[in-house]
């Protein structure tokens, strides 16, 4: 997630930009199985299986949320990834490492801002482990069940990219926190909001799609890699806007018939729809800077 990795690099200062992305570098060593990799979860028969990590001093720092709002965001951001794939979350397994300084108070609150997203999906919690650390580090895996998934791969010339919702906000929000400043409880940065009732209904006719995490730009770029095509802007975006991650909307992409369409399903779900790009033959070249490692 780039707004985590951008967090990393103006709080520790440790960040090496490289010309290389190392993350997808590291990724590609892993060769068994690669059919598996490279959506927002692994789809195996009916069962989807995704993970995220949410690490203190890298995807957040106890000085902007509380420990209830630590715990419900480790899960939203996990939950997104089986929303964005059309999927029903039903089961999670935690990893919780916790310095020994936490409170019992502290480890209630943390519970119940995990609880309180885990209720709110449906999901049960079946297991996992804990260990104490210098830190407070939280890691997620959520177990769905989907029948149609969405997947990254789909997409076809001439198709329309979109996005839901508003995005921009995350990156603005980060940059207030990070001059030491206050964000309201309802910034998506401290509770994304997610898009299930608008994938569930307009699943049918979208070619593919994904959230956004990483920012608009970057995560369009992961389309046109998915598709082997690249993309024609359809308006100027700004880079503030652009390359603005956790977001949590979603990055959609269908055919111009379906337009009219999917607005009407954006405007039964109470969500917007904006067409950004349609896809060419080509490469991509994302504009946003990579921060990862």
């Amino acid at each position: 997630m780039i707004l985590s990795i951008i967090i990393t690099f103006y709080v520790t200062a440790r960040i090496e930009i490289r010309s290389v992305n190392t993350e997808n570098y590291f990724i590609s060593t892993f060769t068994s199985h690669r059919s598996l990799i490279g959506d927002d979860g692994a789809c195996i028969g009916k069962w989807v299986y995704s993970k995220d990590v949410f690490f203190e001093n890298v995807h957040f720092k106890k000085e902007w949320l509380s420990y209830y709002q630590i715990g419900y965001k480790a899960m939203i951001v996990n939950i997104s990834d089986a929303i964005a794939m059309n999927a029903i979350p039903k089961y999670a397994l935690l990893g919780v490492a916790m310095p020994n300084s936490m409170t019992r108070h502290q480890m209630d609150e943390l519970s119940r801002g995990i609880q309180s997203a885990t209720v709110e999906y449906g999901i049960e919690i079946i297991g996992g482990d804990t260990i104490s650390n210098s830190k407070l580090d939280i890691s997620v895996t959520i177990i769905s069940e989907a029948s149609n998934p969405l997947l990254r791969k789909g997409m076809k010339i001439g198709d329309i990219i979109a996005y839901t919702g508003v995005i921009g906000k995350s990156a603005r929000d980060l940059r207030y926190l990070l001059s030491g400043g206050k964000v309201h409880t309802k910034s998506r940065f401290v509770t994304p909001k997610l898009r299930q009732s608008f994938v569930a209904h307009g699943r049918k006719l979208l070619h593919c799609g994904m959230d956004i995490s990483d920012g608009l730009f970057s995560d369009i770029g992961k389309l046109c890699e998915a598709n082997r095509l690249g993309i024609r802007l359809m308006k100027k975006i700004p880079k503030k806007i652009a390359c603005s991650g956790e977001e949590y909307e979603m990055l959609i992409a269908f055919s111009p018939r379906q337009l009219r369409a999917i607005q009407r399903i954006g405007a039964r779900t109470r969500v917007s729809v904006t067409p950004v790009a349609r896809a060419v033959r080509g490469r991509y070249l994302n504009r946003c800077k990579r921060h990862h490692f």
